[in-house]
């Protein structure tokens, strides 16, 4: 029997430009520059005002007076010595070449529009590309990218298009964007190696077979299994230490001279800390006026026309309050983040450093905490005492011996200490660490000690060795 029920359900909508806010919010102020670039070239009735007030005042005082083209022509000054001031200021000449910064998500983005041919797939590898991390892996897994995915689009899609998707990504320049694991880059590179000597198809089936084994480096196991030789597997292991760990390293993903532009500027005063941005883009950017106040007195425009004149003016509209929100925004969580670690901030030492997590900073700031998440993930902070990543200041806490909360990050320090000042010739074991560590009144488990290692990159005892 067809019968009728009233349920009432409760759920959230998130409005397309809820999503290009968040979008802008994870930008870095490289990135940012060309995405302002890239909406000026589109939006006719958005400007960007480059020359500040005291540029104009420069610009006046050097006006000279009118020169006839036969007084111009025959000057006796080369061409070669006066064609750089167009650009540049005698006082103000580069000492290095200028080059703009590799971006690989671009880049990527690019190879995507040549290579894939069916919308729907340009639209995944977008967003594949998007979520890749500074490394070009992912983190999330294929059913998480997949469930995010259909939610932002508000159409569900099927996790295996995703895959497929995923698959062309690791085809391109450079090969193994997108991975999950190092793993899985490793099995990629090794996979890609023109001879398939019996050696590298060791070495694969090392990686597919017995990775536990492998990272521990149980010999033992791994010559019986691989019916080899120690010698044979010393050539196998060193065919996977040729190999790359990450797709992206640091300095393809901040150019070649390795720069880091950082995001805020912080100094020390009398009073505390001044927070200011880099480069503060809502005071240049600006609407054209004449061309805002011309539409509404447009009469001899179709009626398409007119609208699309409309839609401008509204997307240039959200798009100068969207950067001057971001600002606003950003200043706020960096003003809390500050607070939180007052201590940190006045010398740098990691000793200083508190236990933090996002939701520590929703709860004093009043932003979303993906929000937060956004701004913090990939920014910078030019202090005092150097550059400093945001991401860097987030950790979770343990109790000292006198109960107090400590960063995991100053553990990490105290292990890294001991590791540095051990005897090279007999190097502490975790089991030794821990008891070191206990000394310091840092009570925590065998296990934990071999997790922050691992972080820390620091080899284990028996590897240690000189």
């Amino acid at each position: 029997m067809i019968h009728q029920v009233k349920t009432q359900l409760q759920h959230s909508t998130v409005l397309p430009q809820q999503i290009q806010l968040l979008k802008l919010f994870h930008l870095t102020s490289t990135e940012l520059q060309q995405r302002i670039s890239e909406e000026i070239d589109e939006n006719p009735l958005l400007e960007e005002n480059l020359i500040s007030d005291n540029d104009e005042v420069a610009l006046k005082e050097t006006v000279q007076d009118y020169q006839d083209e036969e007084e111009y022509q025959y000057d006796d000054i080369p061409d070669y010595k006066t064609e750089h001031n167009n650009y540049l200021s005698d006082s103000n000449l580069p000492q290095l070449p200028i080059s703009e910064p590799y971006n690989f998500r671009k880049d990527l983005k690019e190879q995507v529009r040549f290579t894939f041919e069916k919308r729907q797939q340009i639209e995944i590898a977008d967003y594949l590309i998007d979520s890749l991390n500074e490394s070009g892996m992912l983190d999330q897994s294929l059913e998480e990218i997949t469930d995010d995915y259909s939610f932002r689009r508000l159409k569900a899609i099927d996790a295996s298009e995703v895959a497929r998707v995923r698959n062309m990504l690791k085809e391109l320049a450079p090969g193994g964007v997108g991975c999950f694991t190092i793993r899985e880059y490793l099995l990629f590179q090794l996979n890609k190696l023109a001879a398939k000597s019996p050696v590298v198809k060791k070495a694969i089936l090392l990686l597919e077979k017995f990775p536990v084994d492998f990272n521990f480096r149980d010999t033992e196991k791994l010559t019986r299994v691989l019916n080899i030789d120690n010698h044979e597997l010393n050539i196998v292991l060193q065919i996977i230490r040729n190999c790359k760990l990450k797709p992206i390293t640091e300095i393809d993903s901040f150019g070649v001279n390795g720069t880091i532009i950082p995001d805020f500027i912080i100094r020390r005063n009398e009073d505390g800390f001044e927070i200011s941005l880099y480069h503060q883009r809502s005071a240049t950017l600006f609407i054209n006026n004449a061309m805002a106040n011309s539409i509404n007195k447009q009469n001899t425009l179709d009626k398409r026309a007119l609208q699309y004149l409309k839609g401008k003016l509204s997307s240039a509209q959200w798009f100068v309050d969207a950067i001057r929100q971001r600002e606003i925004t950003m200043q706020k969580v960096m003003r809390v983040i500050i607070e939180l670690q007052f201590e940190y901030f006045k010398n740098g030492e990691i000793s200083a450093l508190k236990p933090m997590i996002l939701k520590n900073i929703t709860d004093h700031s009043g932003v979303d905490i993906s929000t937060v998440s956004r701004i913090t993930c990939n920014k910078y902070a030019d202090t005092h005492f150097g550059i400093v990543c945001l991401k860097d200041l987030f950790s979770e806490g343990i109790e000292n011996a006198e109960g107090k909360s400590v960063s995991n990050r100053v553990i990490q320090s105290a292990i890294a200490e001991l590791v540095k000042n051990e005897d090279k010739k007999k190097q502490f074991t975790d089991r030794q660490l821990v008891t070191l560590l206990s000394a310091k009144g840092y009570s925590i488990a065998r296990r934990t000690v071999a997790k922050y290692r691992e972080q820390l990159r620091i080899p284990a005892a028996q590897y240690r060795q000189h």
